[in-house]
């Protein structure tokens, strides 16, 4: 079960936007990720921080909010994101999600998100 003050290390990483380093520090090697339902998940640590940085270098700007409270209960963290993000392309995107998350300790096991798809159409 995580502490209080390691998810809000984890949430001070993220809203830096260090999202590549808080995945490498706080997520389990045997970690997974999930987009809404979309099946499989992705696996593996080294994969997902792989992603996070391959999504990181199409963006110019990223803007990266926590909408408070983070809701703590044993081994269970929901965390409510907004992402603003410009692409090197010249597209921006608002994504508002839910962070499901599974810990392990003090790492994220597994983590689903949930969000409404139609946020990922490109903005004008």
């Amino acid at each position: 079960m995580p502490s209080r003050e390691t998810v809000e290390a984890f949430v001070a990483m993220v809203e830096s936007n260090q999202h590549d380093q808080a995945i490498a520090q706080f997520y389990a090697e045997d970690a997974t990720m999930q987009e809404n339902l979309n099946a499989p998940p992705r696996q593996g640590r080294d994969t997902l921080v792989a992603h996070e940085r391959a999504v990181l270098a199409r963006a110019k700007t990223v803007e990266t909010e926590c909408v408070r409270p983070v809701l703590i209960d044993g081994d269970t963290v929901v965390i409510h994101w907004i992402f603003r993000f410009e692409f090197k392309d010249g597209s921006k995107r608002r994504i508002e999600e839910l962070a499901h998350q599974t810990w392990k300790g003090d790492k994220v096991w597994r983590e689903r998100f949930y969000y409404d798809p139609a946020q990922m159409k490109v903005e004008a």
